[in-house]
């Protein structure tokens, strides 16, 4: 079990306090004294590695259970001895211009705090050295650990939404520039970033409900002075819900004007066809004529036949194209 604890500390006043190397005993230790708790971080941890940590700190085995599958939507849930939050950090790489999301979930009690970690991308290690150097905020025990690892999260979502919007900025120029032919490979882009968009999205708006209930209601075992912080989380997440889903209608509407142009160069292409196919036409039809194996036809036998049907083949064609041409058919 100890190979998936990524830390495990007692807090006590807002500060990092020795205890017992035993998590059970630590548990003890901050319950006896009123004004600390204990923060245990894990990182996939199997059904055997952390069922020690659920005997121990009484959790609701539906909320184990949830924690150990992930693949879980965000979502809070009240048990009777404790507080369970599913978040998703997302995670933008540079190199693929691709967002991935993991799995963060949190178990808030009287007196600890439990983080189960799925994947990559969560900011525990960078959170907990942060709140180590506020202990004015640490000193709020529990809660403190809650919003900021929610604030942390929300927050990284807008600078991943700011990321897709420049990449998106990069598609539009493609879309709409006017030498664009690789249509294939620009589609293919638009849908696969609107599944980046369309991950991004599974991840903020579930947690919009949740964040409102922090926000606004009453739940067990986080103070109730934390609410205007929960509430500007909660603002956060909103304007990053808004931003991804201006992104997506913005997605939608290149693919549209995509689709267009496509449709109109096909017309280009068909008309500029129809207008090769008219000019060739008509040396084909004076050619069939004269070659129909006739004895008695007109300027068969007149000096000036050949040139003249030449001249009349070659004038019909440069009249068509001219035509053609001030009509942009070509």
């Amino acid at each position: 079990m100890f190979g998936v604890i990524v830390d495990c500390a007692i807090y006590r006043d807002g500060r990092r306090a020795k205890g017992p190397e035993d998590f059970s005993d630590a548990l003890d230790e901050a319950r006896a004294s009123g004004d600390a708790f204990l923060w245990i971080g894990t990182y996939e941890p199997t059904e055997a590695e952390f069922d020690h940590v659920r005997r121990e700190f009484g959790l609701h085995p539906l909320a184990v259970e949830d924690a150990l599958n992930a693949h879980q939507r965000p979502k809070l849930e009240v048990y009777d001895d404790s507080l369970f939050v599913v978040l998703k950090p997302v995670l933008y790489d540079e190199a693929t211009d691709t967002v991935s999301a993991g799995e963060l979930m949190l178990f808030i009690g009287d007196s600890f705090v439990v983080t189960v970690r799925h994947g990559e991308g969560a900011p525990l290690a960078a959170v907990r050295h942060r709140l180590e150097q506020e202990p004015d905020v640490l000193r709020h025990g529990p809660t403190a650990v809650l919003y900021a690892v929610s604030d942390a999260v929300v927050d990284h979502y807008i600078e991943v939404a700011a990321e897709l919007q420049s990449d998106l900025e990069e598609l539009e120029a493609e879309v709409f520039a006017p030498n664009a032919s690789d249509t294939k490979n620009t589609a293919a882009r638009i849908y696969g970033f609107k599944r980046q968009v369309l991950e991004f999205r599974r991840a903020t708006n579930p947690l919009l409900a949740p964040m409102d209930r922090l926000a606004f209601g009453q739940v067990p075992f986080v103070h109730e002075h934390a609410q205007p912080f929960f509430r500007d989380v909660a603002d956060h997440l909103t304007k990053a819900s808004e931003y991804i889903e201006g992104l997506d209608r913005l997605l939608s509407d290149a693919l549209a004007a995509h689709l267009a142009q496509t449709g109109l160069r096909q017309n280009d292409d068909v008309r500029k066809i129809s207008a090769w196919a008219a000019i060739a036409a008509v040396p084909t039809m004076v050619a069939g004529i004269y070659g129909m194996n006739f004895d008695h036809m007109p300027e068969l036998h007149r000096w000036w036949g050949y040139p003249g049907v030449l001249v009349l083949m070659a004038g019909a064609c440069l009249g068509l194209h001219r035509l053609f041409k001030r009509r942009g058919w070509l």
